[in-house]
C-alpha cells in the first residue's frame, strides 16, 4: 500500500514538473519581442549563423556527391541564387514584417479567411520539416565528425545511429530543463568555426597552387563528361537544386528581428533602424557564406578523391574536416571536428527553440493547439520522440537527409518569394513584381527539381502537414465554445441602453438581421412574448451579431447602440455568434450587476449541418451552443445568464 502511495506521488511530481511553464525558453530568441535585451546586428547574426554557417560541415561533402566535378559551378550558381534571388527576398521581409513574424505572417495577411489558416499550417508543415531535420542532419553530421577522427575507439564506426540519438536526447534533456539563448556562446562558436575553416581552406588553397597538375586533372575530367562550356553550364543549372542546402538560414535571420538593436528614432509601428541593421545582418551573412560555399566546393573537389564523398568514404559528410586531417595533422583536424561538433550541435539547439516558438506564435490564435502544446516540456518530448523517429528511419545518414531538409527550406523561401511578389504587386510597383516573380519562378524550379530527386522530403512534409492538420482541427472542433472573446466595447448609445434596461429585469432578444425595419421588429417582439409569456409592459432589447470572419477564433467584440422607431437594437461583428451573444451577456451581468436573459427560437435541420455551420461559419444552433460557452465560463448556475428558447 506504502509502495503505491509513493508511486502516485512520485507521479504527481512528475505531471507538475512536466507541466510547469519554462520562462526561460518563452524568453528565448523566438519568441514575442517585448521584454528581450538588444543585441548588435553581427552578434545576432551569429545566432542565425549557429544553423547557416554549421551548413558547412556537410554541404561541399554533399556538393561533390551530387555534382562530381561540376561541384564548384553548380555552387556558384548557388550562390549567384543566394545573392540575387534569397537576398533580396528576405532584404523586402525585413522591412515589412519588422517584429520577427517571418514571411508565413505576410501570407497569412494576404489570404483570408479559412484559406489563410490552412495555408499557414501547410506551411507550419514545412517548418517542422526544416527544423526536425536540421536537428537530425546536424546530429547526423556531428556524429560522423566523431566516428571519423582517427582519434576515437574503432568501435564506434558501427555506432552511428547510437551516438546521433544519444546527441539528440542530450539535446531534449537541455531544453526541458530549461533553455536561455546566449548569443555570447553562438558568437564564440562562429569565430572560432569561420575561423578554422577559413585556415582549413587557406591550406587547401595553397596545396592547389603548389600542385598545378590537380586543376589540369579537374579541367580534363571535365571536358571529358562534357563537350563544352555551355554543356557544362546547362547541366550545372540542372544540379544546383540538389545544393539546395546552402540556402538555409534567412528565414532565421529575419525572425530573429526582435533582437537587433534599432536606433533611439525606432517607433514600435515602423523600427527603421532595426530593419536597416537587420538588412546589413543578412547581406552579411549571405556574403560571408557565398565565400565560403564556392572556396569549400573548389577546394574540396580538387583535392578529394571521388570515392572518399560516398557513403563510407573518409570525406562523407565531412569534406573539409578530411582536408584538415590530410594537410594539417590530427591534432588541428581534431580541433576542427570539435569546433565543427559544438557547432552543428548548437544549430540542433536553434532549430529546438524555433520549434517550440512556431506553435505558439501561431495555432492559438487560431484556435487549433491543444492546451498542452502551450507548455514548453511536452512539446520538447514530442520533438525529440519525431527527432529519434526521423534518426532511425534515415540510419543516421547525412546524405540521405539532404533531400528532406531542402525541400522544407527551399518551400519556405519559394513561399517568400511569394509573399514580396504579391506585396509588391498589391503596392502597383511593376518593375519590382516582375524581378520577384522571375525570382519565384527560380525558386519554384528548384523546388520542384528538388522533390522529384529526392521525394523522401516531401513525405516527411507530408506527415508534418498531416499531423498539424488533424491536431489542430480536433482542437479548434474542443475549444469551439470557450468564451473566444478578448474584449467586449460598447458605445455611448449601447451603454446607455444597458443601464436603462439594467433598473429592471434585462431581456434580450436574439434577432437575425435583415431589412432592418420597424415592422420586421414588431413581429418579431410580438412572438417573443408571446412563446415566453413577457409582460408587454417590461423593456426588451434585440442582439444582432454580424459574421465578421468565422475563421478568426478570438476577437474583440465592438457593440453599438441604434434605434429603430424606438425599438433599441445592440449590434455587433464576431467570427462567432453564440460566443459574443454569451460574452456580451456576461459583460451585462457585471455592468450592472444583473443577470440578463436572452431569448432565442428554435431551429429545425439536421444537428451534424449546424454543427458544422458553427465549426466553419460561425452560425449553427444558436441557442444551445451560447448556452455551452456559459455553461463553461461561469461554473456558477446561480451567476449564469438565462437562456430561453420558445416557437
Amino acid at each position: 500500500m506504502s509502495r503505491t502511495i509513493k508511486s502516485s506521488s512520485y507521479y504527481r511530481k512528475l505531471m507538475l514538473w512536466l507541466l510547469e511553464e519554462d520562462k526561460q525558453t518563452k524568453e528565448g530568441a523566438y519568441s514575442k519581442e517585448q521584454g528581450h535585451k538588444k543585441h548588435v546586428w553581427w552578434q545576432v547574426m551569429c545566432l542565425t549563423g549557429v544553423d547557416y554557417f554549421s551548413t558547412l560541415g556537410y554541404q561541399p561533402g554533399i556538393a561533390a556527391l551530387a555534382a562530381g566535378s561540376l561541384s564548384p559551378l553548380a555552387t556558384l550558381i548557388l550562390v549567384l541564387l543566394t545573392l540575387f534571388g534569397a537576398l533580396p527576398i528576405y532584404r523586402q521581409i525585413a522591412a515589412q514584417s519588422p517584429h520577427g513574424e517571418g514571411s508565413i505572417a505576410m501570407l497569412e495577411h494576404l489570404l483570408p479567411w479559412w484559406q489563410g489558416k490552412f495555408f499557414v499550417l501547410c506551411l507550419l508543415g514545412f517548418v517542422g520539416t526544416d527544423f526536425i531535420i536540421t536537428i537530425t542532419l546536424s546530429a547526423a553530421d556531428a556524429t560522423a565528425h566523431i566516428i571519423e577522427n582517427p582519434l576515437a575507439p574503432h568501435f564506434l564506426e558501427s555506432q552511428a545511429v547510437a551516438i546521433t540519438l544519444i546527441l539528440i536526447a542530450l539535446l531534449g534533456a537541455v531544453f526541458l530543463r530549461g533553455f536561455q539563448e546566449a548569443i555570447g556562446i553562438a558568437v564564440c562558436l562562429v569565430g572560432i568555426y569561420l575561423l578554422l575553416n577559413l585556415i582549413t581552406i587557406g591550406i587547401g588553397a595553397l596545396e592547389i597552387v603548389r600542385q598545378p597538375s590537380l586543376i589540369t586533372d579537374w579541367q580534363s575530367a571535365l571536358l571529358t563528361s562534357h563537350s563544352n562550356p555551355l554543356a557544362m553550364l546547362g547541366v550545372a543549372v540542372l544540379l544546383f537544386p540538389k545544393l539546395a542546402l546552402g540556402l538555409s538560414g534567412f528565414e532565421t535571420g529575419v525572425v530573429v528581428m526582435p533582437l537587433v538593436k534599432g536606433s533611439d528614432s525606432d517607433t514600435d509601428e515602423y523600427p527603421t533602424g532595426r530593419i536597416r541593421h537587420t538588412r546589413k545582418l543578412l547581406t552579411v551573412a549571405a556574403c560571408i557564406m557565398s565565400f565560403f560555399l564556392v572556396s569549400s566546393s573548389l577546394v574540396t573537389t580538387l583535392l578529394i578523391p571521388p570515392a572518399e564523398f560516398k557513403a563510407g568514404g573518409e570525406a562523407s559528410g565531412r569534406a573539409l574536416a578530411y582536408i584538415a586531417h590530410r594537410y594539417l595533422g590530427n591534432g588541428f583536424g581534431t580541433v576542427y571536428d570539435l569546433s565543427t561538433i559544438a557547432i552543428l550541435w548548437f544549430a540542433g539547439a536553434s532549430a529546438m527553440a524555433g520549434l517550440l516558438n512556431v506553435v505558439p506564435r501561431y495555432l492559438p490564435r487560431y484556435g487549433m493547439a491543444p492546451n498542452w502544446t502551450r507548455i514548453t516540456r511536452p512539446l520538447v518530448l514530442v520533438y525529440t520522440i519525431v527527432a529519434i523517429a526521423v534518426t532511425i528511419l534515415f540510419e543516421a545518414n547525412v546524405e540521405a537527409q539532404g533531400g528532406a531538409y531542402a525541400t522544407g527550406v527551399l518551400v519556405l523561401m519559394t513561399s517568400a518569394a511569394v509573399a514580396v511578389t504579391l506585396s509588391s504587386r498589391r503596392q502597383g510597383t511593376e518593375r519590382a513584381t516582375f524581378a520577384f516573380g522571375l525570382i519565384t519562378l527560380v525558386f519554384v524550379y528548384t523546388t520542384i527539381v528538388n522533390i522529384i530527386e529526392r521525394p523522401e522530403g516531401i513525405r516527411i512534409a507530408t506527415f508534418f502537414i498531416t499531423a498539424i492538420v488533424a491536431t489542430s482541427l480536433i482542437s479548434r472542433v474542443w475549444r469551439s465554445t470557450e468564451l473566444r472573446v478578448e474584449q467586449v466595447e460598447m458605445d455611448e448609445a449601447a451603454h446607455q441602453f444597458i443601464t436603462e434596461a439594467g433598473q429592471d429585469t434585462i431581456r434580450f432578444i436574439a434577432n437575425r438581421l435583415s431589412a432592418g425595419d420597424a415592422q420586421k421588429y414588431y413581429l418579431k417582439e410580438k412572438e417573443v412574448r408571446e412563446d415566453n409569456h413577457i409582460p408587454s409592459v417590461e423593456p426588451v432589447l434585440f442582439l444582432e451579431i454580424q459574421i465578421s470572419d468565422a475563421s478568426e477564433f478570438a476577437d474583440i467584440v465592438r457593440v453599438k447602440g441604434i434605434t429603430v422607431e424606438g425599438y433599441r437594437i445592440l449590434r455587433a461583428e464576431s467570427g462567432s455568434v453564440p460566443n459574443a451573444i454569451a460574452a456580451i451577456l456576461l459583460y451585462t451581468r457585471d455592468q450592472t450587476h444583473k443577470l440578463p436573459h436572452a431569448y432565442f427560437g428554435w431551429v429545425e435541420g439536421n444537428p451534424i449541418q449546424y454543427l458544422l455551420r458553427f465549426i466553419l461559419f460561425g452560425e449553427g444552433d444558436i441557442a444551445v451552443v451560447t448556452r455551452e460557452v456559459l455553461r463553461k465560463a461561469e461554473k456558477n448556475p446561480e451567476l449564469r445568464p438565462g437562456i430561453h428558447v420558445g416557437g
